[in-house]
């Protein structure tokens, strides 16, 4: 068995990729939450061009990352102030 490690900063696809490759009996002290909150932001969705998110889609795909994601990142670093 596996010691329990914390992987606290995991992104939700990053913590889907590691479920994928373990089962919960490898770690000890593994306890099931039977209740928690959860608390979905809202999401506003936008028209883009075909052969833009193409374009995007192609090099979120090379940077192996969700074009989703890689939209969200590009949005946020625009909009710093």
């Amino acid at each position: 068995m596996v010691k329990n490690r914390q992987h606290n900063d995991m992104s939700i696809y990053e913590a889907s990729d590691f479920w994928d490759d373990h089962d919960f009996d490898e770690f000890d002290g593994i306890k099931e939450v039977k209740d928690f909150t959860f608390s979905p932001r809202a999401k506003k969705y936008i028209g883009i061009d075909s052969e833009l998110y193409a374009a995007i889609k192609d090099r979120a795909k090379k940077m192996n990352k969700p074009t989703e994601v890689l939209i969200g990142e590009w949005l946020s670093e625009k909009t710093a102030s």
